[in-house]
């Protein structure tokens, strides 16, 4: 094994890692608050998930369990996972005061209920899909801030999508192969367009962006219950 096929490796871990000084940068715009701080926290996460969306991808072609069989990537990235996808989002739902005071209890719910998604063997199914509602507290946080929701709509969803991280019901993993997934792949791209555009549009057009991006997670959803519908014969 040469210097330089561990030297890629560990770029590739690195490269993870990077996950981790985002959600750095994460806590550090929750904690300072203010609109500008929030969306930059944003920013931020869609960063963070972008670095997870190929770091996999990267890893395969280093080989990087064949090269450094000692390191665990997927404990790495688990570990970044649960603080962009999750607790991050939760602490910035708590601190841009989207619930009330009394309510904000709720946020314990989704956090634990991750948790032991996160800790679950069976997180993916063998077919390729995340077993539960895969934990997507980011996206939550991000429409919950810009659509300005009522409280108890804030509440109910938060519930529900907490439970549903223990039902097992199929979610696309859209970097695995399958026609669902190469769908949503292709619908993701202008729907990246619009969050980007969220981001930095002024306050007057931040809320007809984010209801026009609503399609994405709306197909994300709908595909994900047909195909658990269908059971075993689920199209990928």
């Amino acid at each position: 094994m040469t210097v330089w096929r561990r030297a890629v490796a560990w770029s590739v871990h690195l490269f993870t890692g990077l996950g981790l000084v985002a959600a750095a940068g994460i806590a550090v715009l929750v904690v300072r608050g203010g609109d500008d701080s929030f969306r930059a926290a944003f920013a931020l996460m869609w960063l963070a998930t972008l670095i997870d969306a190929v770091d996999g991808t990267f890893a395969k072609m280093a080989r990087v369990r064949e090269v450094l069989p000692g390191f665990d990537g997927r404990r790495l990235d688990d570990i970044i996972d649960f603080q962009t996808y999750t607790s991050l989002p939760l602490l910035l739902i708590w601190r841009a005061g989207i619930l009330p005071g009394g309510w904000s209890g709720v946020l314990l719910f989704p956090l634990l209920a991750s948790a032991f998604g996160f800790s679950r063997v069976a997180a993916k199914t063998d077919d390729g899909y995340f077993l539960g509602f895969p934990s997507y507290w980011n996206i939550v946080a991000f429409y919950c801030y810009f659509l300005s929701p009522p409280p108890w709509l804030v509440f109910s969803t938060i519930v529900i999508l907490s439970l549903l991280t223990f039902v097992p019901s199929r979610y696309l993993y859209t970097t695995q192969p399958g026609r669902l997934s190469r769908i949503a792949n292709v619908l993701a791209a202008p729907w990246t367009a619009l969050l980007i555009a969220i981001l930095v549009a002024g306050p007057a057009h931040r809320r007809t962006l984010a209801l026009v991006s609503l399609y994405f997670p709306i197909f994300y959803m709908a595909a994900s219950w047909w195909v658990t519908l269908r059971g075993p014969r689920g199209v990928k």
